[in-house]
């Protein structure tokens, strides 16, 4: 049988988009895994991540849902919560697994109440699988760890690729880089940038803000 973990990276961005994984692997391969390095991509050097992502690819099933800055905006510009939107592209790439094969899935939640992103996993994910949600699941649990890895590695990707388009290396694009922050400060109204960055997020609308020349608030 085989076991899947599901994990993101990039939720607390400011620019660039989510990206989120359901990794499936047999269950017998897990240790092998371990010992090859795979764990919490946090604890992973970049100079590692990307020979661990291609060995991951090759050993396992990954699918991968990438929700864009403008999707994420348009979502909770209408009131709809973050973790929803998390629990839907979870739920999407669960779907896409053979889960009729799958003993369990495993979730690193993000809802400080845990049981809570599993209802609403469930609200998408249809298969009979019996569903783990707990928080800092990356950490925990080798499978999870791995979904982890790849989400990161795609997501890594995509910010090298929005920074060759806007010719500019802003940083991680998190609130809490200064390079990121910086850089905002300077283009958040710049076309070329606009739909790569969370407008819905205070960091972005504060920046706007202070930018608004003074005649049009008069």
């Amino acid at each position: 049988m085989k076991v899947a973990g599901v994990d993101e990276a990039g939720r607390g961005c400011v620019i660039g988009p989510l990206v989120l994984c359901a990794y499936a692997v047999d269950e017998d391969k897990l240790d092998a895994l371990k010992l090859k390095g795979v764990k919490d991509s946090k604890l992973v050097l970049p100079s590692k991540r990307g020979g661990l992502h291609k060995m991951l690819l090759g050993e396992g099933e990954a699918v991968v849902v990438e929700l864009s800055a403008e999707e994420i905006t348009e979502w909770m510009q209408k009131g709809r919560s973050l973790n929803e939107l998390e629990a839907k592209a979870a739920g999407e790439a669960l779907t896409k697994i053979d889960h009729a094969k799958l003993s369990r899935v495993i979730l690193d939640s993000p809802d400080p109440v845990p049981a809570k992103f599993a209802a609403r996993v469930k609200r998408y994910f249809k298969g009979a699988t019996k569903i783990v949600s707990e928080n800092k699941a990356d950490y925990n649990y080798t499978v999870v760890g791995a979904a982890s890895i790849v989400a990161k590695e795609v997501r890594e990707q995509r910010i090298a690729e929005i920074k060759r388009e806007v010719g500019f290396d802003f940083g991680s694009g998190y609130s809490h880089d200064e390079v990121t922050i910086a850089y905002l400060k300077e283009h958040i109204r710049d076309p070329k940038l606009h739909k790569y960055v969370r407008h819905s997020w205070a960091t972005a609308k504060r920046l706007k803000f202070t930018q608004v020349p003074l005649g049009e608030w008069v």
